[in-house]
């Protein structure tokens, strides 16, 4: 199987810009990643299935002549994981917009406080260090 460069490209582009738009703090934008990220994946599973061929009945063509079903029920499977989550996302950013009036999503406060805790116990530990190590040189 030869691998098609064009398809190549048009993966790496629909992959590239579904995961900058996933990055975003805006709840579309991870919406809009996320269907075009789903997009990606169905044509990389058809990709993956190779060329047309026979339908896989036994008796009807040769093993080389049918094509494999996998990849189209894994497409299909991929489909229906791509909507429920595009449904779940639009509700989020419906509830967001009804409730703050904007879809951005915020930092979480306790991620703060435990970052701010973090960094002060760092300090610390670096402060009883180098008091320890101007103790060990004086003596």
């Amino acid at each position: 199987m030869t691998v098609n460069l064009t398809m190549a490209i048009v993966l790496a582009a629909l992959y590239s810009a579904g995961f900058y738009l996933l990055m975003q703090r805006s709840l579309m934008r991870i919406l809009i990643g996320t269907v075009i990220v789903g997009h990606g994946a169905n044509l990389l599973l058809q990709l993956a299935g190779g060329p047309p061929g026979r339908a896989p009945i036994l008796g009807s063509a040769g093993p080389e002549q049918m094509t494999d079903p996998l990849p189209q029920a894994m497409a299909l499977t991929a489909i229906v994981i791509t909507f429920a989550l595009t449904t779940f996302l639009l509700a989020l950013a419906y509830r967001s917009w009804v409730l703050l009036g904007h879809d951005e999503v915020r930092d979480d406060v306790e991620d703060r406080r435990i970052r701010r805790l973090e960094r002060r116990l760092a300090e610390s530990e670096d402060e009883t260090v180098e008091d320890e190590m101007e103790r060990e040189a004086t003596r």
